[in-house]
């Protein structure tokens, strides 16, 4: 989805593709770094 809405974005300057090209690479950052920290807990307790 990233590739299409950039290829979109550089064969348009639509900055609203811009923009949601913006938002999806946001979002997949922040899923990645949920799955990252899944099955991992900080045991802070002694």
């Amino acid at each position: 989805m990233i590739d299409f809405t950039w290829k979109l974005f550089s064969q348009t300057g639509n900055i609203e593709t811009y923009l949601l090209l913006k938002e999806l690479e946001k979002r997949e950052h922040n899923d990645n770094r949920q799955e990252s920290h899944k099955g991992t807990s900080l045991n802070t307790k002694t």
